[in-house]
């Protein structure tokens, strides 16, 4: 899921967490049975949870004082306490699946915290001092390090939900497929033969007994018999494609209901930037290849629209998804639904999965601090190095244009269980 072409800054980043990872398991293709949401939480007993392979960070995590944290006692925490319980459904389940392959943060050293909450008796609307006194109860700080003494400072970029108009049949406007995942796409996971390549995926078909690469976008636009079952027709060109990068976003259908796109899969085509192709092609600045500008040439070049889009081989495939709590987001790599500016994508060998983390960066164009506790519930191609991180805006217009101006220097302090030392991974 994720990222606009605002700028030309912004197009180095279109291969982050934003876009579908094309080696590794994706976002949102969560392993195993996903954690419902509209249930009460039940955490298992400690000797019902399995004791799984540790996985050795590369962090370098110093505790420090709640009173360290820049902002600590400014964020009202206002969704925390509902992001803390789904994090624990996260944290509960069991390991299965893709969920296998990147780190995440051990259910062991969280059952304490999770039965506590549970216990806590709290509303899922808690916020302010009760979620702030169980925290600092059950809870410690680490800074995360990349030398003695000295916090490690990344890149904080931003993503977000987008919001279509569609409709379920093709009509007037309504003219570009949105695709289900094709009956005929393979997932061939390398990792369960070579145990070095976990996580690493290669998509393709079968074309007699071998396996080929799967087809690309021109193909599949060109060849009717070709294109997978279409679950709704969009009214924009280049909304669906931005859909599309984001990896995941809501379609406003023409009865005023709405429906989630939730990414499915990709047809393991490499990224290719229209905003680039545009400026080679000296149709525009590069600089100037904001969304509302490439909207603007489609309008101008209806006949190109598809040559354009063509440039980009990736095809991204959707399943539908009902929404049934507003607030709450796609899921993510964590397979939790992610909860507006609460939930981060992270590099893994860094700060494991389903860990609570205090974030310090600064507002998009650098209005001023941004110092909230947020969830690392994603992950992606390009959200590499400690302190990296990808923030989740939310739904909508307003969010993408905070996403497209977000790139930030970043810390972070891992929030990680009171009595169960460093932070680890399994």
């Amino acid at each position: 899921m994720k990222k606009l072409l605002w700028s030309a800054a912004m197009l180095a980043l279109l291969s982050a967490c934003s876009s579908v990872p094309l080696e590794e398991g994706p976002a949102g293709e969560p392993g195993g049975a996903e954690p419902a949401v509209t249930q009460p939480l039940v955490v298992p007993a400690l000797s019902a949870l399995p004791e799984t392979p540790a996985r050795v960070l590369k962090g370098r995590y110093v505790p420090v004082a709640w009173q360290q944290l820049p902002g600590w006692a400014e964020d009202d925490l206002a969704h925390v306490w509902k992001g803390l319980l789904n994090d624990c459904r996260g944290l509960m389940r069991p390991v299965s699946g893709s969920l296998a392959s990147p780190a995440r943060a051990a259910p062991r050293a969280w059952q304490p915290v999770c039965q506590a909450a549970v216990q806590a008796g709290l509303g899922p609307q808690a916020s302010g001092a009760p979620v702030r006194s169980f925290l600092q109860t059950h809870l410690r700080p680490w800074q995360l390090d990349q030398a003695a003494g000295q916090a490690a400072s990344g890149t904080t970029t931003g993503y977000y939900e987008p919001l279509i108009h569609a409709s379920r049949s093709r009509a007037g406007a309504y003219q570009w497929p949105l695709y289900a995942t094709p009956a005929d796409l393979l997932v061939v996971d390398l990792g369960a033969v070579y145990p070095e390549l976990a996580g690493k995926r290669v998509r393709g078909k079968l074309e007699g007994r071998r396996i080929v690469p799967y087809d690309t976008r021109a193909q599949i636009a060109a060849d009717p018999a070709r294109q997978p079952p279409v679950i709704v027709w969009a009214s924009d060109p280049v909304e669906a494609f931005f859909l599309q990068i984001q990896g995941s976003g809501r379609a406003v259908l023409p009865d005023g209901s709405v429906v989630r796109l939730a990414y499915a899969d990709h047809n393991g085509r490499p990224y290719v930037s229209i905003g680039q192709w545009l400026a080679q092609q000296g149709e525009m600045p590069l600089a100037q290849t904001s969304m509302q500008n490439i909207k603007q040439w489609a309008r101008n070049h209806p006949d190109r629209v598809q040559q354009m889009l063509n440039v980009n081989p990736a095809m991204v495939f959707f399943r539908e998804e009902a929404i049934d709590d507003p607030e709450l987001g796609p899921r993510g790599a964590y397979g939790v639904p992610l909860m507006a500016q609460r939930s981060i994508a992270v590099d893994t060998d860094f700060v494991p999965l389903g860990t609570p983390v205090w974030l310090a960066t600064r507002q998009p164009g650098g209005a001023g601090p941004l110092q909230r506790l947020v969830f690392a519930q994603d992950t992606g191609a390009a959200i590499r190095g400690a302190a990296r991180a990808d923030f989740y805006w939310g739904t909508g217009d307003q969010a993408g244009a905070a996403a497209g101006r977000m790139k930030q220097p970043g810390r972070m302090w891992l929030l990680w269980p009171a009595q169960a030392g460093a932070p680890s991974a399994r």
